[in-house]
This record gives C-alpha cells, structure tokens and sequence, in this order.
C-alpha cells in the first residue's frame, strides 16, 4: 500500500458504536425533554450547606430540569455574616433579592495553555450594594459577599454559564469557607429560619 504508516492505523480490534450513540442522543433529546421540568417548586428545589454559605439551588446539571447550560442558586447570608471567597473563569450575575452589602473583588491574571495560570492582582476593589442591584463578577475574579447589616439576612440569586465546566475548564477553587459552613449540617426550613433570625452564632 502507498502509505508509509499503513502498520499504525490499521491496527486495533476495539469497535464502538459511538457516533450512532450521538445520533440516537439527538433523537432522544425531545422525548427526554419533555421528560425534564419547565417549572421547578420550592420543595423540589435542594438545600445545601456549602463551603459558599448556604444554598438553595434553583437550577443545576444534577437536578431533572430542561436549563441547559445555567446553574443557578439563591444564597442567603445571615446577618452580619459573609459568603465564602472563591473564584471561577466563568463570569457571573447575581442579583439581589434581600438586604444590603459589599463585595470585594480581586482581578487576576490568566494564562491557559497546558494548564491554568492565575496570578491574583496586588489591589482589591469594594462595590456596595443593596436590594434591587445586580452584581456582575467577571471571569477569574477572586470574590465575597459581605451582608452588612447587623440585624437582616442578605439574599442574592447567582447564575453562571456551566459551558465552562463542560469543556474543561471547571477551576473552581475555595480561597476562605463561609462562618456557617459545617459539613455535618443539614438543612431544612426551621434551621434556615434562625440562620435568617441570626440566632445560630457565626464563627470567626
């Protein structure tokens, strides 16, 4: 035969019907969306205790819903408490619902090759804000939510693009945990209602 390097690629017995899986995956996709929920109820919508702070999650890849590429949760910070301070490449919005505040905000340098670079800026940046607003965090920005008032919970809803993770460039890191974060807690409404109240102390 004419090529060179006939010995390599005709080599292998391993057969895998991989592109008829990507076919039938197409074909799959209106009947198991119509399978998926267009309308998702408080109850079916998942607490959690995270390293971020507590979470009630509107949308995820891991619940049964039809968002394709947004995750998005309500965080609720007690009051005179603060998110945990993490980062992501994925830019975010975040609205908030409830309550006044601040963020800071610290820009890093990025270089993607082979693999991540991240150099955290020298200077950090504060931005208040207040029910009505909506934050925006760009890419790779190293960020914390700070509930400024003493006596009143703060609540923001957070949406990110979850493409991002999908190709690979899932670097979410966790610099600082929220005061409340306790991995041996579980949530309910009670619990949350004296978070909301201030009646569980916060950690240092």
């Amino acid at each position: 035969m004419a090529w060179g390097e006939v010995g390599s690629w005709l080599s292998g017995k391993t057969n895998e019907r991989l592109y008829q899986r990507l076919l039938d995956d197409a074909q799959d996709a209106p009947s198991r969306n119509g399978r998926r929920k267009k309308v998702v109820r408080p109850s079916e919508m998942p607490w959690e205790m995270s390293r971020q702070g507590l979470l009630k999650h509107l949308m995820n890849e891991a619940m049964n819903t039809r968002v394709e590429t947004v995750d998005a949760y309500m965080q609720i910070i007690p009051p005179g408490s603060r998110s945990g301070k993490h980062s992501h490449l994925a830019e975010e919005c975040v609205y908030v619902l409830e309550g006044r505040g601040y963020d800071i905000h610290q820009d890093c340098d990025v270089e993607i090759t082979d693999q991540f670079e991240w150099k955290p800026q020298a200077e950090t940046k504060k931005f208040e804000w207040e029910a009505g607003d909506v934050i925006y965090i760009p890419p790779a920005t190293i960020h914390q939510h700070f509930n400024a008032d003493p006596s009143k919970p703060a609540r923001l809803i957070s949406s990110t693009n979850r493409i991002f993770r999908q190709i690979g460039l899932n670097n979410l890191t966790q610099y600082e945990d929220a005061p409340e974060f306790d991995p041996y807690v579980t949530l309910d409404d009670e619990l949350v209602r004296k978070y909301l109240r201030g009646e569980i102390p916060l950690k240092k």
